[in-house]
């Protein structure tokens, strides 16, 4: 812990990755991140909970399960083929090429080279592309909120910035959360894997899928059965660029349909509307030439 705690302390740097600065900085030496062991979580949500306490949540003794506006964590349960339960931490994974940054038009959201994703509610306009680009699902929208905002997990920023651990790191009774320099972290989990071939599958999720993440995972089964997606190796803003690219171009075409389906429906109208006159006219004349004959 003391060394999580150092880790914590050296949060410092001025450069972060932002839509004004869409390149992601270059990740430091002292880049912190998460390993969770998932063969030591018992699923007693104590991270969960902690997580609403430290971000001033109402519900804090209500377990999440799900990403919401007022829960930026949960324990999630599967089942897997062979009828074992298994709990997931899930929470955002802090990817080094976040996809949510590259999809914010309003710099919101950014990448510190310190490796937490971080937010800036004063900048978001609830456009919620961030939500379509991000592959693990994070952000959440505030539906009930009139001025609705996007809500996530920040690795708890406000407690790393006075050489604190994340409050679900310091929450949890069984070890299975620790927080450190993500290099240190990537090392230890190699060491756990070789030294326990039956324990755990060789592979660490998050060294490299969507390029790599701050949030990495052991686990005794493979990750596909527990939810994870699987992602390649390239950063996951190449694919979201991609579609942001073609958005001006559908909302042009959209703009265009509407307007031809406004053009259609307003001279159908118009047509209508005529033949109604005329017909109402010609039946006018019909009664006027009756009267004058029976005159």
């Amino acid at each position: 812990m003391a060394a999580a705690a150092a880790a914590a302390s050296r949060l410092v740097g001025p450069k972060s990755a932002s839509a004004a600065d869409p390149s992601p900085p270059e990740e430091t030496d002292t880049a912190v991140g998460v390993l969770i062991d998932l063969t030591r979580c018992t699923g007693c949500n104590s991270c969960a909970l902690a997580c609403k306490v430290a971000n001033d949540k109402a519900q804090r003794a209500t377990p999440p399960d799900g990403f919401s506006s007022e829960s930026y964590s949960y324990v999630d349960e599967q089942v897997t083929a062979d009828g074992k339960t298994h709990f997931v931490k899930r929470q955002c994974m802090h990817c080094l090429h976040p996809a949510c940054v590259s999809a914010c038009t309003v710099g919101a959201l950014r990448k510190t080279p310190e490796g937490p994703v971080v937010y800036d509610a004063g900048k978001c306009i609830g456009c919620r592309y961030c939500q379509y680009a991000c592959p693990f699902g994070v952000p959440t929208y505030a539906w009930d909120d009139p001025f609705g905002l996007i809500h996530k997990c920040q690795l708890c920023r406000q407690r790393l910035a006075v050489g604190e651990v994340p409050a679900c790191v310091a929450a949890c009774p069984n070890g299975a959360l620790r927080f450190g320099e993500r290099r240190a972290l990537l090392s230890q989990a190699r060491a756990q894997i070789d030294s326990n071939p039956g324990r755990y599958v060789p592979t660490i999720y998050g060294e490299h899928e969507a390029s790599g993440t701050s949030i990495l995972y052991l686990s005794s089964v493979p990750f596909t059965e527990l939810g994870f997606p699987a992602l390649g190796t390239q950063p996951v803003p190449l694919y979201a660029e991609a579609i942001m690219q073609q958005t001006p171009l559908i909302a042009l075409s959209v703009a265009s349909l509407a307007t031809m389906m406004h053009l259609l429906f307003r001279r159908r109208n118009h047509l209508a509307e005529f033949s109604t006159n005329e017909e109402a006219g010609g039946a006018a004349q019909q009664d006027d030439q009756r009267a004058g004959d029976e005159q």
